[in-house]
């Protein structure tokens, strides 16, 4: 069907279900609401997408919480989404109706910067994120700029898929910036959906792989997938690393991390948000030319080389499945530690 310069297969419904964040704050105090809207239209090079998952991440905690400050008034939540589309905007020509897509976290860059020009866009000096700055995948249908969406490869069903398009991505630059040798011996601190992705990913490059993290059933499940140990959060591992990835939001881990690092190793930290960190010794924590770097956003390369290796190793998402009327029960357990691996919203009607 052809609408103007609109296309679309079967019209959508003119209303659908949104979860939005209204008053930011603890998430036991209920900062997202259940909220009726109309269906968007996609502008020009935008698709619409009828959403079937969507992965709920830590970032998306943050927001509900108010440690990220949401870009408007009653922002969505959501960049781990996976759905068909169902209508291209004006000069769209890179999908077609019923393409399955992944819509991810960076949702907009400039192009013009010197950033952007030089490859870095993940540094964009005005970049738009999708469920920050533009409306995310908690809802029944979602617009995206096409530039910045994903093909989905086969080797995924559509609940494996979503946690791959933020967590899995950003695990993947992590490792890049964590300077991993070939081989090497890499300690992960955290062991949440970004983890658990990463830690295969690192496995099957031949690395050793050393969990540090709090919960019992994440430590199983580290074992499970290749790791080599797995001890508490502050645990020294049992030999000096090469590398070391911190995902945990906690900056009290900074030290035993750069602590753990042999001479010449490098911790990069992976989250968007870090609480406080304690007071460096300099001998004890930096010398012997340990690096501390830090990991933001992505770029689209990124994104298509992480997707291409994953379906080639193949890396497995280990998800917990929420409806989409479960939204804030899922940010919920997240926030508790009640979800091993990656909480995934689905959405019936989008099947």
């Amino acid at each position: 069907m052809v609408v103007g310069d609109l296309q679309q297969g079967d019209a959508p419904p003119k209303r659908m279900l949104v979860w939005a964040v209204a008053s930011p704050g603890p998430i036991d105090s209920g900062p997202l609401v259940r909220v009726d809207r109309e269906v968007p239209v996609p502008g020009p090079m935008q698709v619409r997408v009828h959403v079937r998952t969507c992965g709920v991440c830590r970032t998306d905690l943050h927001l509900a919480e108010g440690d990220l400050i949401p870009k408007h008034r009653l922002v969505v939540p959501g960049h781990e989404v996976v759905g068909t589309v169902d209508a291209l905007g004006p000069g769209c020509t890179r999908f077609g109706l019923g393409a399955r897509v992944g819509v991810p976290w960076l949702g907009h860059t400039c192009g013009t910067c010197r950033f952007c020009l030089d490859g870095r866009e993940n540094l964009c000096t005005a970049p738009l994120f999708t469920g920050w700055d533009i409306d995310g995948g908690y809802a029944e249908y979602v617009v995206a700029e096409e530039g910045y969406v994903y093909s989905i490869p086969d080797t995924f069903s559509d609940e494996e898929a979503a946690p791959l398009l933020c967590a899995g991505i950003i695990g993947y630059r992590a490792l890049k910036r964590s300077r991993l040798p070939p081989g090497g011996r890499l300690g992960i601190y955290g062991f949440g959906a970004s983890a658990h992705l990463a830690a295969q990913f690192a496995v099957a490059e031949g690395a050793r792989v050393h969990v540090m993290t709090r919960a019992q059933p994440a430590r199983a499940l580290a074992l499970q997938l290749g790791a080599v140990s797995a001890g508490g959060a502050e645990d020294p591992p049992p030999e000096p690393l090469d590398s070391a990835i911190l995902f945990a939001p906690v900056g009290d881990l900074v030290l035993p991390a750069l602590e753990a690092l042999d001479r010449g190793g490098t911790l990069a930290i992976a989250g968007i948000h870090l609480t406080d960190i304690p007071a460096l010794d300099y001998q004890r924590h930096l010398f012997s030319e340990r690096a501390l770097v830090s990991v933001t956003a992505n770029t689209r390369h990124d994104g298509t080389a992480f997707l291409e290796a994953a379906a080639r190793i193949p890396i497995r998402a280990t998800t917990t499945a929420y409806g989409l009327d479960q939204a804030d029960l899922a940010l919920t357990d997240l926030a508790h530690d009640r979800v091993n691996g990656a909480a995934v919203l689905v959405n019936d009607r989008g099947r």
